[in-house]
């Protein structure tokens, strides 16, 4: 797998804010002001805590990364076409236009591609539940891991090209700093919610991430590593 793919999901991450504060702001923020009220009047402790989500969210992408890039790894070593990678490159990058014109607000219908996930949600949301309230960092973890799983479309778009990254270290890697480039926002929301909010609310603001999104998956199409030189 070349830098330029680890590059681009780090980037790809950066630029998903918009929709990182409307799919998961929320939840990160409610966790916040479900803590003691000590907590949350301490920042550094609060930062911690929000850290700890996050970790776990990230964990859980790193997870679904490896057995995507398991997953092509043995079509690889079955010496599937390599067609078979290319379109699935392909229908990445159209989902991840999808949620440019979705996030820029051109598309709202689009957010019905996050229904696919929801049959294995109603199965992992349970178990969240049972962590609440969420009083020690390892707790923490163990929830953002939970989190991890709420449906995405831009995360699905990141699984679809994971399998073409190499194997299972590279899809974990891949998905890894794709979670990692949310990272900012996210902990921003988690100690900030209300103002991320408001900024989450500003048409100029949605509109510019959502051109940033749309650019990106134009970039996958260009900047990926080919199929052809997987396979060779």
């Amino acid at each position: 797998m070349t830098g330029s793919a680890y590059a681009l999901a780090f980037v790809v991450g950066l630029l998903s804010a918009m929709h990182c504060i409307g799919m998961c702001g929320g939840i990160s923020g409610a966790l916040s002001y479900s803590l003691p009220l000590e907590t949350r009047n301490d920042r550094q402790r609060l930062g911690l805590f929000v850290l700890a989500f996050n970790l776990g969210r990230i964990a859980s992408y790193a997870a679904a990364g490896a057995v995507s890039g398991a997953f092509g790894a043995v079509l690889l070593g079955s010496g599937a076409s390599p067609w078979i990678f290319e379109g699935v490159r392909w229908l990445a990058a159209g989902i991840m236009i999808g949620i440019g014109l979705y996030i820029g607000g051109w598309f709202p219908r689009f957010a019905t591609i996050e229904r696919l996930g929801m049959p294995l949600w109603r199965r992992l949301e349970p178990l969240g539940r049972r962590l609440l309230p969420v009083t020690t960092l390892p707790r923490s973890v163990l929830f953002g891991m939970v989190w991890g799983w709420l449906p995405c479309g831009l995360v699905y778009s990141m699984l679809l090209s994971t399998p073409a990254q190499g194997g299972v270290l590279a899809g974990a890697l891949y998905m890894a700093l794709f979670g990692a480039g949310t990272l900012p926002i996210l902990l921003l929301g988690g100690v900030f919610a209300g103002q991320l909010f408001r900024l989450g609310q500003d048409r100029r603001f949605q509109a510019m991430a959502g051109i940033g999104v749309i650019l990106l998956g134009l970039l996958t199409l260009s900047t990926t590593q080919t199929i052809s030189d997987v396979v060779s």
